[in-house]
Parts: C-alpha cells; structure tokens; sequence
C-alpha cells in the first residue's frame, strides 16, 4: 500500500510502505479522506511522537470503508462505510483501527467529508461537556473560533441551547462564525476578550472555555471565567509555562484543566472507546438532523500533503483541511 512518509516538515512523500493487517478487536478501512490536524504538523516537524505502540504514519482521523475484519470483532461489516478516530496511520491507502474508535458514516454526510468529524467532534464532546459540564444556558468561549474545533464546538454548544462566544483574527472568521451561531464575536487582534466576553454577559464571564493558546492566555482565561466556571486547555500554541493565581481560582470556585485525546487509552474509563461512543449517541443524531455539519476549508489530493500542511499552519483557513485519497 501506499502513505504520506514524513522525511521531514516541508518533505511528505507519498510512497510504498508495508501492507497493514488486523489485530484481534481490529479492522482495515480503506481510507476515502483524512483530516488533517496540528498534531500532524508537529509530528512531522519531530516535535510530537506518536503514543507507544501507535503506527508512526501522520493521520489521526479518516473515513472509509471496512475492507477486512479482525478476530474477535463482530459490530462491524465488511463494506461498511465508516469514519474513524486515530492515534496514527490515516495518511495511507489502508489503515488499522481498534474497533471501539469505528463510528458509523453519518446519516446526510458524504464518505470524504464525514473525515473531518471524528478528531473535532471527540474534542469537543469530551471536553466541553464530559469533562467541563456544558449544559443549556451556559455561556461558552471558543478561541480559534473558526478552526476545525472552533466551527465544531459553535454548532454543539448551540445545540445544546447554550450561549456562544468566539475569538478570531479577522472579520471574515467572525461572520462565519456568527453564521453557525456564534453570538459574542471578539476580534482578539483589536479587543480584550476578557472585557467583551464580560460585558456581553453583564460581568458574570463564560462557563465553559476551550483553550488552545495554553501559558500565554492563562491569566486572562481565569478572568474570563464565571464563578464554577471551568477552562479546559488543550493547546499550547501560546507557550507551556505561566503563572496562574490561586487566589482568583478559590474566589471564583473556578477549575483548570488540561487534556489530551491522542495518548488516552484504546478502552476502559476514560478512553478513546468511552469517547468515541458517547460521541456518537450524542453529537451524531445533530449531524443527522442538521443542527450540526463539517465544515470544510480546504481538500487537497493525498499527495500533496506537504501543501495542505503549509495551508493549515498558515492559519488562512477555515474549518477543516481533507487529504483525498480516493482522488
């Protein structure tokens, strides 16, 4: 079979590599679609190693079709059209995947696009509503609110009839953002999300903040929060290491938290098994009654990775960026 080789960040070659198998509790999907994440650009820049005993192929999320079964695996068919969460290997013709990160093609989403959902739709389910409580009536604050997470995360927490605020870098972001829902929309290059975010609640701040900026906005999160509110980071674009005030924390009865997705384990409490499923019973029937939808930026053929990567890093996309493989 064939895969996207990183020899290094700018150097993506599409190549012969070894065929892969299933193990026990295993399928192959032939791989329509990859999305393409920031995870990808650091591995393939050697600052991200995937998780112990994960393929060393970039690609953390595909669709397909089921095209072999392992032992011990009875859920799933051959032929069925799926999409996947990885810890690796998407970027290729053929991917092994354990079979409680499956999930069933949704229901009014084409076989490529539904690749741009698995990654961003556990973020955010996990995250928001697992992790932090997100519920109806709640105000939560998206950074990046036009990334692939952001353009997700807006849709899902106004499905859950809660109140959405955004950052972005440009007005063009921000009107694609108000068009999925976004009500409080702060340009962080010209305005103080902190005093907008509090003037647009009348002082009481968000809920809810998913982070992706990390050490460089953590002073500022904890001012943004409501009393019980809870900031979950899960990026450090912004840098690894800031002071963060106790004080403001007790006062607030505020939480901080940070999670990853990729190193979780295959199965057991806390998993990428445990999130993929309450995934699906929760966020597919959206995507199935239209509440929610892929929002897609870009799609480049699956050789030209390296380009899709330059697209993504530049931060002059919207949405998702897809790799098709299946031209």
């Amino acid at each position: 079979m064939r895969a996207i080789i990183a020899h290094s960040s700018d150097r993506l070659v599409w190549q012969e590599v070894p065929d892969v198998s299933p193990a026990a509790g295993e399928v192959v999907v032939q791989v329509s679609a990859a999305g393409v994440n920031r995870a990808d650009l650091l591995q393939a820049a050697g600052k991200y190693p995937p998780p112990p005993g994960a393929s060393d192929i970039l690609g953390l999320e595909v669709s397909g079709t089921i095209a072999e079964v392992g032992e011990e695996v009875d859920r799933w068919q051959i032929g069925q059209p799926v999409c996947a969460l990885l810890a690796g290997g998407g970027y290729a013709e053929f991917v092994a995947v354990p079979e409680g990160q499956l999930m069933p093609l949704p229901d009014a989403v084409e076989l490529p696009h539904a690749a741009a959902l698995p990654e961003v739709a556990c973020t955010v389910w996990s995250n928001v509503v697992m992790t932090a409580g997100l519920t109806a009536g709640h105000v939560a604050l998206f950074h990046g609110g036009a990334s692939g997470i952001g353009t997700h995360g807006i849709q899902v927490a106004r499905a859950l009839d809660c109140r959405v605020a955004v950052t972005a870098g440009s007005t063009q972001k921000l009107d694609l953002c108000k068009e999925l829902g976004a009500e409080i929309l702060i340009n962080y290059r010209e305005e103080d999300f902190v005093a907008r975010l509090r003037d647009a609640t009348d002082g009481a701040g968000a809920d809810v903040i998913l982070d992706i900026m990390g050490a460089s906005y953590l002073d500022r999160n904890v001012d943004a929060l409501a009393n019980d509110g809870r900031l979950v980071i899960i990026g450090m674009q912004g840098g690894i290491k800031a002071e963060l005030n106790v004080a403001k924390l007790l006062g607030k009865r505020a939480g901080v938290i940070a999670t990853a997705l990729r190193g979780r384990p295959v199965a057991g409490p806390s998993s990428k098994s445990e999130v993929v499923a309450a995934t699906v019973e929760n966020v597919w029937p959206m995507v199935a009654d239209g509440r929610v939808r892929p929002i897609i930026g870009a799609e480049f053929p699956i050789d030209q990775a390296a380009a899709a990567h330059e697209l993504l890093n530049s931060g002059d996309v919207s949405g998702k960026v897809l790799l098709r493989v299946d031209g």
